[in-house]
This record gives structure tokens, sequence and C-alpha cells, in this order.
């Protein structure tokens, strides 16, 4: 059996380990500490736009933190990119409110401003403003950032920029993260750097990051003892695991390069096929490309190059099955319009990881054109 090829696995630096072993000899084996402050204060600046950051155990705490903040209370609603995963509609659950999702459109797979305008509309008539927008830059695809964001400031509803997928994706120049009323990042053991698991919460206001630190540190209020007025939660991150995030923001500009040249290497040898085709970047977009998907003609062709694939150890996965189509969800409100559905039923990412060598993607573009031939 072949070597296995993974999907988006972990790729160090080499420098992370200095800054864990800093935090073994000082002691900072906490949630707070040297590594966390400069983790942040590395993001901040690459980032840019005055952004700043609380680490977080995940991008799903992340998000949860985001919405209690925006004020988002049990029976509220909540408007929600459909196509995306689970983490970006399961907080909005936590706070006993409702998410309302929006399909999304072609060009960049994400959420759609025409069905978010009409799906605003709708909820205004029906008696309930939505208290929050999550729009997803899925697969490191920046959402029309510009679109949506005028939408937001014309009806007043805050959004929170999911960026999970995309640090180091751009819009017009400036970094995703950055748009939003508040952003927030995943370092996933899979995403484009990695902390192993944790997050990040980034807003322009120091206020929301100062907010955000205390309700994550278990809501402590100033006092020589244990004193709580609000509800917290244990959403700091580690010391320790803020150090591998600091070497690793030190190669972060290389992994874009590296994800950005997957995509440019299959697209130049699978794009003779007409049965494929690839998301491609609008103009005023700049992609991380942290993964590389394809679309096919068809739900078999797709599984016939998943299966494959899998056949010769090689992970793929096919895309995000629409929040709407979810038995979880099947009670939820859904404004669609049919292309997310699409997307799932014959879209695969193929494995995109930064530490893939010219071997591993010949060899996985030769499985698919044999399938295709």
């Amino acid at each position: 059996m072949s070597d296995k090829i993974w999907l988006s696995s972990p790729h160090m630096g080499g420098t992370e380990l200095n800054y864990v072993n800093d935090a073994f000899k000082s002691n900072w084996i906490a949630p707070l500490g040297p590594n966390v402050n400069h983790f942040e204060t590395a993001i901040e600046e690459f980032v840019g736009e005055d952004i700043h950051v609380a680490c977080l155990s995940s991008g799903t705490a992340a998000i949860h933190l985001a919405l209690e903040l925006l004020d988002v209370k049990r029976n509220d609603e909540v408007l929600c990119q459909s196509f995306t995963f689970s983490a970006s509609a399961n907080p909005i659950t936590y706070l006993g409110a409702n998410p309302i999702f929006i399909d999304s459109e072609a060009d960049t797979w994400n959420l759609s401003p025409e069905l978010l305008e009409e799906a605003i509309l709708d909820r205004m008539r029906l008696g309930k403003k939505p208290k929050a927008i999550i729009a997803v830059h899925l697969y490191g695809m920046p959402y029309k950032v510009n679109e949506v964001s005028a939408i937001s400031k014309k009806y007043g509803i805050p959004i929170v920029e999911d960026s999970a997928e995309a640090l180091g994706s751009s819009y017009k120049g400036i970094q995703c993260g950055s748009f939003g009323d508040i952003g927030i990042l995943s370092f996933n053991g899979n995403k484009i750097i990695t902390t192993s698991g944790g997050g990040a919460l980034l807003s322009k206001n120091q206020n929301i990051k100062e907010k955000a630190i205390f309700k994550a540190t278990q809501a402590r209020d100033c006092a020589p003892h244990y004193e709580h007025s609000q509800i917290g939660y244990n959403y700091r991150m580690s010391n320790v695991l803020a150090g591998i995030g600091r070497g690793q923001m030190e190669v972060l500009n290389d992994r874009i390069n590296a994800r950005r040249e997957n995509f440019l290497y299959y697209n130049h040898h699978l794009s003779d096929f007409h049965e494929l085709s690839f998301l491609n970047e609008l103009d005023e977009s700049h992609s991380n490309r942290w993964l590389t998907c394809i679309l096919t003609q068809s739900f078999e062709t797709r599984e016939e190059i998943r299966l494959a694939l899998q056949n010769h150890n090689i992970e793929s996965r096919p895309l995000w099955k629409p929040m709407h189509s979810q038995p979880i969800f099947e009670n939820c409100s859904a404004y669609k319009n049919g292309v997310s559905e699409e997307l799932f039923e014959k879209g695969l990412c193929l494995p995109s990881g930064s530490n893939l060598d010219r071997n591993d993607l010949d060899r996985i573009c030769e499985i698919i054109k044999n399938v295709l031939r």
C-alpha cells in the first residue's frame, strides 16, 4: 500500500518547539502567558486594519463569544450561511437562539447577498428582526464583502465574519478577518496554520477584545477572591499551544504560497477535462486556497473519483453538506436556491496540504485522469 496522502495535515516550520520549550522552562503552563501575548500581536500585525485579537481554545468558542457579545439571546434569530461546517451554526443554538439558513451564490460558493436581503425582509415582516449575520469565507475564498457589508449596514445587523478557513485570504487587498463587526479564526489541526486546537476572536474595538477575554476566563470580577457577576467560560488559549502558533506565524506566507501552488498544479493538469471545473477567484479576491475543490458533472463522477483516490490511500472529501439539509437543523427556516445542494452533490475537496510534494500531486492527478478517461 502506498503512503497515505491526507486532505490537509499539520505542517510544522521548525521553530515551534523553541517557543513550547520556553513555556516549559519558564513554567508558563497556563491559559495565559508570553506566548499568548506574542501570538496575538503576530496575528494583529499580519491582519492589520487596527485589529485586536483574543486567542481562544477554538474557532467555535470564538463564534459563541462573538454572538454573546452581540447580545444574541434565547429565541433570537441569527442568519447563517448554510454551506459551511456545523461549527458556524452550532453556537447559535448554545444561546438558545434560532439559526436561519441562507443559501450560496455560484461565484464564490458563499452567502448569497440576494437571498440574505430577502431573508431579512421576510423575517422583519414576521416581526423578528435578525440579531446577527454569520458569513463564511469558505475554503479560503472571500465572500462578496461589499455586497454583504452593505446589507448589514442598511438594516443595522452586525456581521460575525467566519474566517476559520481564510487566514491569509484578502478582499481588495485587505485581510479577511477584519471586515465583520467581529471576526473569528481557527487553528485546528487541518487549517493553514495550526496550534493543534485553537482559535481567535478579532475586532477593531479594543473593548470587544477585553470583554471576550473576560468571558473566556470564567468572567472573574476584579476582587481578591473569586467573584462572579456574569456567566463565563473556560475558552482561553494555552500558553503552550500559543507557542506552536508563534512558530507557525513565521511560516504563514510560505504555507499560503504552497497551497496556492497546489491549486495551480491541479488546475494546470486537470483543466483539459471538461467534466471538471474549479472555483476561481473574482478580480477583487485573493484566496489562501486552504482546500482545492473540484466540481464534477454528477454525483456518480464525484464518487468514482473519491473512491478511486480512497483505494489508493488518498483522502478526499465531498464539499460541505448544507446545514439546512442536516438532520439536526431540518426544522429550521432556510432561504434556498439549490446552489449548495448541487455543490454538495457534485463537489470534492482534493488533498491540499502545504507539505505535499510533486510526486504526491502527480499521483493524485494521474488517478483522477484515469477515472475521467
